[in-house]
């Protein structure tokens, strides 16, 4: 149902002019690969669903350094579907952009990635060997392939030359708890063709609980060659989180996921090196911001803006975790963290904190107007609602 964004003609970016069209497909492919240099940047994670391109720039407007499309099925995209062709549109403001693919087969990823090389402005391609859910673990993709070595050497080594861009992969410890396989892996991508790897901290067993586990990260990291960047990510929602792990060289750099999508400015936090105890205004601001940014993008139509509403409302269901920072007894705030319910400051900051999707509907009418006839939403990240 959300998927619904019109598909983007192959390789041309938001608020092109049709006759820029013309350019010589030279231009259209010009090699990237080994020019970028990964280490030290912030890493907006791959976010299926939330990670839409206007939620990718409210953080490019914070500061954020690299990002990426949500996650595109590789199938999908050789069948010509435009749902997922819209995934991987890129905005001008996205300086250094990538689109994740994911699939269980080497020579259907490999084509695939051709495709995006050869007819996309990517800076590099990124391999799916995360991904929890049963959908994709059934299907033997996403985290399914750490099961399976050959066939992720297959993949990479495939993908890897057949594109002129980057090759990166994202990845768990192994996955079951306790049965870790990613430092076996981690020197083989670079050997394989990787320009970046990223572990995130979990096994897919895990899903998003627990900790994660950022002493088997820098582990991994001493097993990374230097011609491969790594990169950790996990439960980092913090500057200070993220220059602990930095100081500490557990990593080249680090991919944030969560920590974004509940405080966006956290990129902001992290080059300033402070905490921002940022206002309800603000924040309602930011929303107004993403409202603008998603009719530019869906449309201003009535169902163009039932989409900004449905995506305004999914990141909703993240930004309802975030506690200021001027009500909290001890800084920082942890991913783990789940306050009960508080009065905030004024009535607004009270009611951005709802976990209730019927004010998260208030909150959007607030600045798209009433909803229409017949909207109803549930979120797909259900855990992190209750129903109004």
């Amino acid at each position: 149902l959300l998927k619904t964004e019109t598909a983007p003609e192959y390789g041309k970016k938001e608020n092109e002019q049709d006759d820029e069209d013309e350019e010589p497909s030279d231009k259209r492919r010009k090699k990237t690969r080994g020019s970028i240099d990964y280490r030290g940047k912030t890493y907006l994670a791959p976010l299926t669903t939330v990670g839409n391109l206007p939620f990718r720039r409210i953080c490019k407007d914070y500061g954020v350094d690299i990002t990426c499309s949500e996650m595109a099925i590789a199938v999908n995209l050789l069948q010509g579907q435009t749902s997922e062709w819209a995934l991987v549109k890129r905005h001008p403001s996205e300086t250094i952009f990538g689109v994740q693919l994911a699939g269980n087969r080497a020579e259907v990823v490999g084509r695939a990635a051709e495709l995006l090389s050869a007819e996309c402005t990517v800076d590099f391609i990124d391999l799916n060997m995360g991904c929890p859910i049963d959908m994709a673990f059934n299907n033997g993709g996403g985290s399914a392939l750490l099961a399976s070595p050959k066939k992720i050497e297959r993949m990479v080594r495939t993908m890897r030359h057949v594109v002129d861009c980057d090759l990166t992969v994202k990845f768990r410890t192994g996955v079951k708890s306790g049965d870790n396989v990613a430092h076996t892996l981690v020197p083989e991508f670079a050997r394989w063709g990787a320009s970046v790897a990223t572990l995130h901290g979990r096994s897919r067993q895990q899903r998003y609980t627990k900790l994660a586990d950022w002493e088997y990260i820098a582990q991994c990291h001493k097993e990374a060659p230097g011609s491969m960047a790594f990169f950790g990510g996990g439960d980092v929602m913090s500057w200070e989180d993220y220059w602990e792990h930095m100081d500490q060289e557990m990593c080249d750099g680090i991919m944030v996921g969560r920590g974004a999508l509940i405080k966006p400015w956290i990129f902001k936090e992290i080059e300033e090196r402070r905490v921002w105890d940022i206002s309800a205004t603000e924040r309602l601001d930011i929303l107004k911001k993403f409202a603008h940014y998603g009719m530019e993008h869906w449309g201003t139509d009535s169902q163009g803006i039932d989409n900004v509403r449905r995506y305004l409302l999914e990141w909703q269901s993240f930004l309802h975790r975030y506690i200021p920072a001027g009500l909290l007894e001890v800084l920082p705030q942890k991913m783990n963290q789940r306050p009960p319910a508080y009065y905030g400051r004024t009535d607004l900051e009270t009611m951005l904190a709802s976990d209730k999707v019927n004010d998260w509907i208030k909150i959007s009418e607030m600045i798209l107007g009433p909803k229409s006839d017949g909207f109803t939403f549930v979120p797909k990240h259900k855990s992190n609602s209750y129903e109004g």
